[in-house]
Order: structure tokens, then C-alpha cells, then sequence
């Protein structure tokens, strides 16, 4: 009987494997031959699923989004929507070690395509993850300002950037000084920018 090999499983071991790697050593650390390593299996054996570092990389960084996507997915939903909002926005915020590992692997990621000249690259890699949160941020405070809880005036398109700009930043505090920026710090900050959009 073949042995029967779940190749998205492999795939994501190997991912994090990665994310080890650039988590202790950094990004310039993270070869095909170092994550083989990190991972126990062979060079050979990471090149058949990724033959390059950039494959690799970009693997990784999109499990980082889908593994966030999974969790808002999951949420639940019920209960008054300013409540399922905050809900949502803490799922992109590094408040548990989870959460954390991701965000460092983003920063990372973050890092090396500031270093890198021209477009292409990580650029490319992390431009649809850097919209994707702005989307999300558009579309909770939309179904707000549909359910009537927004003041009119507002203008989403500027809160938008707000919300995004607010989220990056209780992110970066939250992973420089957790002890400051705890969870439920960082909850009230978000419950306070939200209620003073509301009339």
C-alpha cells in the first residue's frame, strides 16, 4: 500500500520551519538549506516543494494571511456590531503568542523589502496582505456607518486610513512592549477610537 502524503501539510511544516528560522536568526537566515534543517528533512526534500528561497518566502507570508482569515472566518457573530467589530480587529493585532509569531514574521518580511531596491520581490508579496487589512477595515466601518451607528458627517474613506494607521501601531506596541501595551489596554484604545465615531 503507497504511503499517502498530505503535500499542504508538508507545505506548512516547512512554512514553519521558516518562520523559526526568521524568528531566531532573521530573514538573511532563512535559505532552502537552513529551513531544512530547521524542518529535519533535506535540502532535496524542501526543494521539491519550493526550489527557490523566493517560493518559499512568499508561501509562508501568504500562510500568515490565511491563517488570519481562517480565525476572522470563524468569529462569531452575534451580539451588539460594535462588539463583533472589536471582535474582528483584535484577531490582526499580536495579543496572544499566536498572533505574535505572525506579526514578527510580518515585520520581518516588512524589514527586507524596505532593504530591497526596486519593485518586485516582497513588495509584491506583502502589497495584497497590507490591503487586505485595509479592506477589512473599510468593511467593518462601513457596516457600521450602514447600521446607523457612524456619525454622518464621517468620511469612511479618511477613517478608513485611520483605523489601519491605529491598527499597525497598537500591532507594533503590542510586539516592543507587551507589558505596556497588554490586551486589555489595547482592547479600550480600540473601544474608545470606535465610540468616538459614533454620534
Amino acid at each position: 500500500m503507497p504511503k499517502i502524503v498530505d503535500h499542504d501539510t508538508r507545505r506548512e511544516e516547512i512554512a514553519q520551519a521558516l518562520w523559526r528560522v526568521v524568528r531566531r536568526d532573521g530573514i538573511r537566515a532563512a535559505s532552502v538549506r537552513s529551513v531544512a534543517t530547521e524542518a529535519g528533512w533535506s535540502a532535496g526534500a524542501v526543494r521539491y516543494y519550493f526550489p527557490d528561497q523566493a517560493g518559499l518566502i512568499a508561501f509562508a507570508m501568504d500562510l500568515v494571511s490565511r491563517r488570519v482569515s481562517d480565525r476572522i472566518r470563524a468569529l462569531d457573530t452575534t451580539g451588539p456590531l460594535p462588539d463583533v467589530v472589536l471582535r474582528f480587529l483584535e484577531e490582526v493585532i499580536p495579543l496572544d503568542p499566536e498572533r505574535q509569531a505572525e506579526f514578527d514574521i510580518w515585520l520581518s518580511f516588512i524589514a527586507q523589502a524596505q532593504a530591497e531596491s526596486g519593485a518586485g520581490g516582497l513588495r509584491e508579496v506583502l502589497a495584497p496582505v497590507h490591503q487586505g487589512l485595509r479592506d477589512l477595515c473599510a468593511s467593518l466601518l462601513n457596516s457600521l456607518s450602514q447600521a446607523g451607528i457612524l456619525r454622518p458627517d464621517l468620511r469612511i474613506d479618511l477613517e478608513t486610513d485611520r483605523l489601519h494607521a491605529l491598527i499597525d501601531g497598537l500591532s507594533l506596541h503590542a510586539a516592543v512592549d507587551p507589558t505596556a501595551s497588554t490586551p486589555d489596554r489595547v482592547r479600550d484604545i480600540l473601544r474608545r477610537h470606535l465610540t468616538e465615531l459614533q454620534p
